[in-house]
């Protein structure tokens, strides 16, 4: 993401204007824009117009629109999100209040105003525009016949490829049909790496599967890069690192996420440490429930007990429409970091921001533990 302009005023009202480049800046974007803001940018209105002779006539129209927001809507597949809203400015095609969806695309800068941005709004700029951030851990995870080529980035984990061959069973005596559809789902799974991965900039590529399949995988992906003379994927041999899980579907990628292998060589992306601190969670959980409160009430009260060493907070809750419950998680994660305690806030577009909004999307761990009053 782009920070073209930045202008707050001591109310902390004031406007951005940010151009998004990738799909992951649209996912920021999404988190971003409430309802009740107001976003200008550019956008395509179709106009009817009546001619001499009475016939009318419609064409698309480029122009420049500020709406009053009240609706947000991302596809993460296609990375495009749409906003609805009402016209606030005045415009030769759109009378004012009018509806209009505006649609935001990557390479186009957009002006957001707010009444009041707070500080998750202003970390979520922050950090949408740390060009260090960018997707550094690629994976592919499969097992005959299915792969899922993925990309996991510090906000999403994102399939670029979806990838099903239906695997006939072997037969005896020579080169079985079978072996030759498993080169070609290997092929595939190669070409979908080199058609989606950076292997210039990407630090750690997973290769994951049940059996010897990511081994058969690197050796055809090696040989290759070998036939083709492939310099840049001979140069990233040594990036792969080959993990067991039990299935080529996305979620596997929990498990693959929790080999201390994989851990220890990912040990500064945000994927990892979120799911380190998930872990450290469910073990409290196992171990002493009282030390792993979840749900507003629980955490709340642990709060005020001065208790909670880490809070995990899922970041579909500061999308809240209603105003006044953004504003209270906001301020408890505002309170619970000026008491000194660390604050992970999830995605949900990450297998672990999935998991934590399973469980209200709020969580804590203590220093000691709450009890819980039903229980006592």
């Amino acid at each position: 993401m782009k920070l073209v302009k930045k202008q707050l005023e001591k109310d902390s009202s004031g406007f951005i204007v940010l151009v998004p480049e990738e799909t992951e800046d649209m996912w920021h974007v999404y988190n971003l824009i409430q309802p009740g803001d107001h976003l200008k940018g550019s956008t395509i209105r179709r106009v009817q117009s009546e001619s001499a002779t009475g016939s009318t006539s419609s064409q698309r129209i480029h122009t420049t629109l500020t709406v009053s927001v009240l609706a947000v809507d991302f596809d993460t597949a296609g990375g495009i999100l749409r906003i609805s809203g009402k016209n606030m400015a005045e415009n030769p095609y759109v009378k004012l209040g009018a509806h209009h969806t505006m649609e935001l695309e990557r390479g186009r800068s957009f002006t957001l105003t707010k009444a009041s941005w707070d500080t998750i709004a202003l970390e979520r700029v922050d950090e949408a525009c740390d060009v260090r951030k960018a997707a550094d851990v690629a994976a592919i995870v499969l097992h005959e016949g299915l792969a899922n080529v993925c990309l996991l980035t510090p906000s999403m984990t994102v399939v670029r490829q979806r990838i099903e061959v239906n695997i006939p069973r072997k037969r005896r005596g020579g080169e079985s049909q079978q072996e030759s559809v498993m080169r070609k789902f290997y092929d595939q799974c190669t070409q979908a790496l080199l058609r989606h991965v950076d292997l210039s900039t990407t630090k750690v590529i997973l290769l994951a599967s049940p059996g010897f399949l990511r081994e058969h995988l690197l050796a055809h992906i090696m040989a290759e890069a070998v036939r083709t003379n492939n310099r840049t994927l001979l140069d990233a041999k040594s990036k792969f690192l080959l993990v067991p899980c039990a299935s080529g579907h996305k979620h596997a990628l929990e498990q693959v996420l929790q080999d201390p292998t994989v851990a220890s060589q990912l040990a500064d992306t945000k994927a990892a440490r979120e799911q380190q601190i998930l872990d450290r969670f469910y073990h409290e959980m196992n171990v002493d429930p009282d030390k792993a409160p979840y749900g507003w009430e629980h955490v709340q009260k642990a709060h005020e007990m001065g208790a909670i060493s880490i809070l995990l907070v899922a970041d579909s809750l500061f999308r809240s429409l209603n105003i006044g419950t953004r504003k209270q998680y906001v301020q408890l994660v505002e309170e619970v970091r000026a008491a000194g305690a660390q604050v992970a806030i999830f995605s949900t577009q990450h297998i672990t921001g999935e998991q934590l909004s399973q469980m209200t999307g709020i969580a804590a761990i203590t220093h000691f533990p709450v009890p819980n009053e039903e229980e006592t």
